[in-house]
């Protein structure tokens, strides 16, 4: 069980470094594509997940779905710039909104429970 912790305590240390890292190579470098940052961001987090899962560490719903909400913002800007869409989409505004929609449901399906 210690080996287990310790091993995911360095997941999280490397998937933080890594994050740290990938945000400042997309400031570093302002010519990448609009979106690209988010991508790697879920990726990362993505990632985490698997390497617990792949060791048998309990992964995080959290981390999970903030990742994949993360790498859908970043595929939708890259495809919004790709086929240079007439109309802004919110993609951020929109991503909250959802965010804290299923927030609310899981604390709500939660409560039902009790």
């Amino acid at each position: 069980m210690e080996n287990k912790q310790a091993l995911n305590r360095n997941f999280d240390t490397m998937a933080w470094g890594a994050f740290f890292i990938w945000w400042g190579i997309t400031e570093l470098f302002k010519s990448l594509p609009v979106g690209i940052g988010a991508v790697g961001i879920g990726l990362i987090l993505l990632g985490l997940n698997a390497a617990r899962a792949l060791n048998g560490i309990s992964t995080s719903p959290f981390t999970i779905t903030l990742g994949i909400v993360t790498l859908v913002i970043g595929g939708l800007d890259l495809a919004k710039a790709a086929l240079q869409l007439p109309w802004d989409l919110p993609v951020f505004a929109i991503t909250l909104t959802l965010l804290g929609v299923l927030f609310l449901a899981r604390a709500v399906l939660a409560n039902r429970s009790l």
